[in-house]
């Protein structure tokens, strides 16, 4: 049933009447809004009491899909045949063809997506993954070290050592060492976001805060960072949940 109270709300909800139930509640989900309320209590006022309600159930649906949106993965829930995968900002399906041997070999083409040669003995679930994480990890060392190099020499900005990690909050940092550490699962994400990251931590060698000449030197070096910013706030903790 659609809310109809007092005045048009911005969501709609559901009553359900229970024999359980001693009083009014609303409950709030991902799915749906539901007042729960005991058999004989009048529906006009149920009406009233959503209306009054209105402000908890807009924070509260926030609330559920800000959750919602921190517990997203890019990762399938299985890695088996037609299942799709993420890379730079793209997703791709995996095409599993089983061969005689014992070796692993993954394939990507933009056109037709992930190729997987492995024998049937090596199709289970981890396996697979395994073998996708090590591809994506070559490919993001390839692309970090060739951002590093296009902009450390423009920057004249060189880190002591370069390292790619998986952190669980974290793109990228920057010791105090001048060593940089770069999160592998940016390989995921679109490439200018990856970009981004890396400029931003070898703007860190020369300016170790987030001070106006910091951003300043980033904006000199990516003009439009800002909206690769915007890019990992409103993907970032699907992307940080890894493969």
């Amino acid at each position: 049933m659609a809310g109809s109270g007092l005045k048009k709300l911005p969501f709609d909800y559901q009553i359900r009447y229970s024999p359980r139930a001693t009083r009014v509640r609303l409950v709030v989900s991902d799915k749906k809004i539901e007042v729960v309320a005991p058999i004989d209590f009048p529906e006009p006022k149920l009406h009233e009491f959503v209306a009054k309600k209105q402000a908890w159930v807009e924070r509260t649906l926030l609330k559920v899909k800000q959750k919602s949106e921190r517990n997203q993965t890019l990762a399938p829930e299985n890695y088996e045949h037609g299942v799709l995968i993420p890379f730079k900002g793209e997703k791709y399906p995996l095409s599993l063809i089983f061969l005689t041997g014992d070796s692993s070999r993954l394939v990507f083409s933009a056109q037709s997506g992930f190729t997987l040669y492995l024998n049937k003995k090596n199709s289970q679930h981890e396996i697979i993954r395994s073998v996708i994480i090590d591809w994506m990890l070559e490919q993001a060392a390839q692309d970090v070290e060739k951002y590093v190099s296009k902009h450390a020499a423009k920057l004249k900005l060189w880190p002591r050592s370069l390292r790619l990690k998986q952190q669980k909050s974290r793109w990228g940092s920057c010791g105090i060492h001048d060593d940089i550490n770069i999160n592998w699962l940016l390989i995921l994400t679109p490439p200018k976001v990856m970009e981004y990251v890396v400029v931003h931590e070898l703007c860190h060698l020369k300016h170790r805060n987030h001070s106006r000449d910091f951003w300043n030197l980033v904006g000199k070096q990516m003009p439009d960072y800002q909206r690769h910013r915007e890019w990992l706030k409103e993907h970032g903790s699907a992307v940080m949940a890894g493969l």
